[in-house]
């Protein structure tokens, strides 16, 4: 059986989300990639072990994440009654239903009965009574916002979510989901958006900012871009990578130009005595408007290698112009 380590909760750092009363890791795994129908399980129970054991305790999934779609769900239930089901208690479970899930009018976007029925087969996949946190996965402008966040209060006045969350949703659209959920007596924990050093639109949307002022956290994922935040193509690039599959990461858009300024973050981060993608990480969090990060990874030793960072969240005014001045 597994035992975890003792010294779990020293090992993380912890920050409230929003004005819940919920402590979410600063890192949190997603299971976006490398836990579907084609991958290892003998390696998915490792990654969750080593996640678990570095204090990291908050897992998210979504309904089609695989491939195929729900194996995701299905391996993480198999992982949780394995030898993961003691510490339920001890672990924020999220999932999502909002993108294309089964055929037909039903299994896609926002509709009641979509995100009803999604959970209903998420839970049964899990083997759960309750997912922690449930998303609408992606704004739906052809279902009234009113019908899809009224669904999201219903679901977690019936227990099988005890928070209502919403991902990719802009700041005009967070705002009015916060205002229709707080009417229904049910508060938006967080938003769950893409965010990184290139990828900034977070800041210019002003979504920050209205996070804070709902009362909301938020958490990212891709915060290293698809893999373009490391040093993995700063050499070239490997036969195994997601840009040679064009797996979320075309090759096209490594330019030449994306690749310096890549080599430049670099060597800032080696300067910092991390390396670029802790870097990446420690940007994120460095100013706690962020609550969490999402991390992939496709082995254990990835996940060890992303907690460094922890300590070392701090940045000089002139590294933080520098970065800036890179990327502008």
């Amino acid at each position: 059986m597994y035992t975890p380590a003792s010294d779990r909760y020293e090992k993380m750092k912890y920050l409230r989300c929003g004005k819940s009363g919920i402590l979410l890791p600063r890192i949190s795994l997603g299971l976006w990639h490398n836990f579907g129908s084609v991958d290892r399980f003998e390696n998915m129970v490792e990654m969750v072990h080593t996640a678990f054991d570095a204090g990291i305790t908050h897992f998210d999934l979504a309904n089609n994440y695989g491939p195929v779609y729900g194996s995701a769900e299905e391996n993480f239930g198999r992982i949780l009654e394995r030898d993961m089901r003691p510490f339920r208690d001890e672990m924020i479970i999220s999932t999502k239903a909002g993108y294309d899930m089964w055929p037909g009018p039903y299994g896609d976007h926002g509709s009641r009965k979509y995100l009803i029925a999604s959970l209903d087969q998420s839970l049964k996949r899990m083997g759960l009574d309750y997912v922690d946190i449930f998303y609408h996965h992606r704004p739906d402008p052809e279902t009234p916002l009113e019908e899809t966040m009224e669904a999201l209060s219903d679901i977690v006045r019936s227990g099988k979510a005890l928070y209502a969350g919403i991902s990719n949703y802009n700041s005009e659209d967070t705002r009015k989901a916060a205002e229709i959920l707080r009417a229904n007596h049910t508060p938006l924990l967080l938003n769950q958006v893409n965010y990184n050093m290139l990828d900034r639109w977070t800041e210019e949307d002003g979504l920050q900012d209205t996070c804070e002022e709902v009362g909301a956290g938020m958490i990212c994922f891709s915060p290293l871009a698809q893999g373009v935040l490391t040093d993995r193509y700063l050499k070239g690039i490997p036969e195994d990578s997601r840009a040679k599959r064009n797996f979320f990461l075309h090759e096209s858009s490594l330019t030449p130009e994306l690749l310096d300024k890549v080599s430049r973050l670099n060597d800032i981060a080696a300067g910092r005595g991390q390396t670029l993608a802790e870097m990446s990480l420690a940007w994120i969090l460095r100013r706690d408007r962020v609550t969490s990060v999402l991390i992939g990874a496709s082995r254990p030793e990835q996940i060890l290698t992303n907690v460094k960072f922890l300590s070392n969240l701090e940045f000089t005014d002139d590294e933080l112009a520098e970065i800036d001045s890179i990327l502008a």
